[in-house]
């Protein structure tokens, strides 16, 4: 299983990779494999603000739905249209990509110290072994 050096991870399994003032959210591999065949996913959050630990949206699953928790606070200002069931309709790209194509959400970041209370990828693989 992977978990790239460059992102930060959650304990609920959420990843996030930081580009200056924005970023990228997903689910990590692990969740992906956990939740099986991503069949639905759903954030009608674009354009509001959102608390670090709130919902920002949902991961329907063949087998659960789950909900998908902020890393940090942030706008949430995209939601990845390729996932999106208006436009490309293909969310089983978190399932074969999970941290390239399969991102989520793009963000714009409001507390860039709050990374510091994500864990890194060494304590991540130690969280899910």
């Amino acid at each position: 299983m992977e978990f790239p050096k460059n992102l930060k991870y959650t304990k609920e399994h959420e990843w996030i990779r930081v580009e200056g003032e924005m970023a990228y959210v997903g689910i990590t591999e692990f969740a992906q494999g956990e939740l099986g065949d991503i069949v639905y996913v759903e954030v009608d959050t674009v354009g509001e603000t959102i608390e670090i630990d709130e919902v920002f949206g949902t991961v329907e699953a063949v087998k659960t739905t789950s909900d998908l928790f902020m890393p940090v606070s942030g706008e949430i200002l995209e939601f990845n249209s390729q996932l999106d069931e208006n436009d490309g309709d293909n969310p089983s790209l978190i399932n074969d990509d999970p941290y390239g194509e399969g991102w989520i959400v793009k963000i714009k970041l409001s507390d860039l110290g709050q990374l510091d209370s994500l864990l890194d990828a060494e304590s991540y693989t130690d969280l899910v072994s």
